[in-house]
């Protein structure tokens, strides 16, 4: 198949002009017919892999995959884009379950998504049996050898539904992070034929890694949850007890939090997760149950409270911030006495028949192996982006300059997104701009709603405290930005270059920071707005609220700060636009065209 047709059904269906790397290898070797496996670090994009062959094959393509919530919101995304894509899975009511599997009969998706332990009923094999399944795809592959960081028995009957099929089809297997041992379990244990092996940088530019010994460590995060401010993000405790004390504490200190893990009845856990996607809530704090497959695009910072058991689990939590490549934090509070947590864990695992004594020995001192790397990580005092590279089997000839071991104790903090929105605050409220008015106004206070509601920089600081609000105005003042005569701050001329010629502003900080300083960011052609995407994220939210879907399966936070650098914006300029597809240009496009239309309106009339 021609790389144009390839090109053009990524641009059309999934709003991209060009493939990520390692993607368009992969999508040929499958049309092929050829099988493949992937490793490719979190936010890479290894689901265009397959799904874009998906669309170019005849027939359906099914999809294991080993959390319901990380089907749904594959499905989601997809059928956003105009894919006929369904999910079987225990969430369906049985009549929900029967309608999907009529119209599967009826050939009506090109993707059906299953869980694993699906393959192995009588029932569904019966019902695929008629069907022309012209490719399987396994997400998550590395769950299918017990030497992992995340063994899954059901994905041992993989190979065995591969080989009732009546014709076998190429078989993808896709995994964010393998160590040579498991890639070899992944290739033998899925029975993979000669596969296209495709293995993507683990090296994520765009995050900071960061460890940090504190004394009291909820203290620690206390003061990072402050300067991370409005940031989205995901706090990782090693059991289920810790989350629910850190959520209750933090909750009667009111900060915007959720909890998640698989102690909670299935409702609490749907309405947490909602919660965080729709931006209800601003941290999540989790076991690692949380965030698999999770879309959810603008997580700012991840902060494991305890240690991982493994540099495998690490990263890949790790790796839940900055999917869309933006600048973001990965930082590990280290104490030496969660490692007993962890050893804990290795000496009293979960019951496993299919393990003998002897192998069961070995597996014991393989995690024991793997939790002594993980103490060396948090010890280390050099890179940290090399140490977890060479882990990886990847090697940086320098370093990276942007870890906790490469930066020095005094930082240089990026204010602008904060600063821009301030100023914003100023400019719109004119001859009412009293400090006290502009912090009860980027707050969203109560009281200052009906004079100042409709106001587009209502809120904008929400989820910053008062008197960080306050201090970052001084700040402002202190750099000639903001200007306070006779009671009411002004803008001065130099927050004009702010505003809208891209200047940034940055202050001095000690240890922990608010955002990532390193100069390997998302590139962006000048500064997005950050009001104007206020604006779109709000009407994102809006709009996945009314569907049931997540803001991200509408648009992610790096498709809105594109849209906001827009120089003539037009219904054919959205196209250029990276993750407007076709169906979502048709089904949103006049109305984020209309937003961004009206905000340029009142900046004109501002200025």
């Amino acid at each position: 198949m021609s790389e144009s047709v390839l090109l053009q059904t990524l641009r059309d269906v999934f709003g991209f002009d060009s493939f990520r790397p390692g993607q368009r290898e992969v999508a040929e070797a499958l049309l092929r017919g050829e099988d493949a496996l992937a490793v490719m670090p979190t936010g890479a994009g290894k689901s265009v892999c397959f799904q874009l062959p998906a669309l170019l094959l005849p027939g359906v393509t099914l999809v294991v995959s080993p959390l319901i919530s990380l089907m749904k919101d594959q499905v989601q995304s997809l059928v956003q884009n105009g894919v006929r894509a369904a999910f079987l899975n225990a969430s369906l009511s049985p009549r929900q379950m029967e309608t999907v599997l009529l119209r599967m009969a009826k050939g009506r998706y090109k993707l059906i998504y299953v869980a694993p332990e699906r393959l192995a009923l009588p029932s569904f094999r019966a019902a695929v049996a008629g069907l022309e399944v012209s490719l399987l795809a396994v997400d998550e592959a590395h769950c299918v050898s017990q030497w992992g960081h995340d063994f899954r028995p059901s994905y041992l009957q993989i190979a065995s539904f591969c080989r009732s099929l009546p014709v076998r089809p190429p078989v993808c297997a896709l995994t964010a992070t393998a160590t040579p041992r498991v890639k070899d379990d992944i290739v033998r244990l899925l029975e993979l034929q000669t596969p296209h092996f495709v293995s993507g940088s683990f090296d994520r530019p765009n995050l900071c890694f960061e460890v940090e010994h504190p004394r009291r460590k909820f203290v620690a995060l206390r003061r990072r949850l402050d300067l991370y401010a409005d940031k989205s993000g995901i706090v990782y405790c090693s059991s289920r007890k810790k989350v629910d004390e850190l959520c209750e504490a933090l909750s009667e200190l009111r900060y915007s939090v959720a909890g998640y893990h698989a102690g909670m009845d299935a409702e609490t856990r749907r309405k947490n997760q909602d919660d965080f996607l729709f931006d209800r809530k601003r941290v999540m704090v989790a076991t690692n149950a949380f965030g698999m497959g999770i879309d959810k695009s603008n997580v700012s910072f991840v902060i494991h409270f305890n240690i991982p058991g493994d540099m495998e689990s690490y990263y890949q939590e790790a790796g839940r911030a900055g999917r869309d490549g933006s600048a973001a934090d990965c930082v590990l509070l280290f104490k030496k006495s969660d490692l007993a947590i962890q050893r804990y864990f290795i000496d009293n695992p979960e019951e496993n028949e299919a393990l003998t004594e002897a192998e069961a020995a070995a597996l014991r001192q393989n995690r024991l192996e793997k939790l002594r790397i993980m103490e060396e990580y948090a010890d280390y005092e050099g890179c940290l982006r090399q140490f977890i590279l060479a882990y990886f089997g990847e090697k940086l000839s320098a370093p990276c300059g942007n870890c906790s071991g490469c930066l020095g104790s005094r930082l240089s903090v990026d204010e602008t997104e904060t600063a821009q929105k301030i100023l914003s605050c100023v400019a719109r409220l004119k001859d009412a701009a009293a400090r006290a008015a502009v912090v009860a106004v980027l707050k969203g206070r109560a009281e200052a709603a009906e004079r100042y509601g409709e106001n587009s920089t209502f809120g904008l600081l929400s989820d910053m405290a008062e008197s960080e609000i306050e201090s970052r105005v001084a700040f402002l003042c202190e750099q000639g930005l903001l200007q306070l005569q006779n009671g009411v701050l002004r803008c001065t001329g130099a927050a004009k270059d702010v505003l809208f010629r891209s200047r940034h502003v940055r202050r001095m900080a000690d240890r922990p920071k608010m955002h990532n300083r390193g100069n390997k960011t998302a590139a962006f052609e000048g500064q997005p707005d950050p009001v104007l995407f206020a604006r779109l994220k709000k009407l994102c939210i809006e709009i996945g609220q009314k569907k049931g879907i997540s803001p991200s399966a509408v648009f992610s936070d790096l498709t809105l700060k594109k849209m906001t650098l827009l120089d003539h914006p037009s219904l054919q300029s959205l196209l250029t636009v990276p993750g407007v597809s076709l169906q979502k240009y048709e089904s949103y496009g006049i109305i984020f065209l209309k937003e961004i239309l009206a905000y340029q309106t009142e900046t004109n009339q501002t200025e």
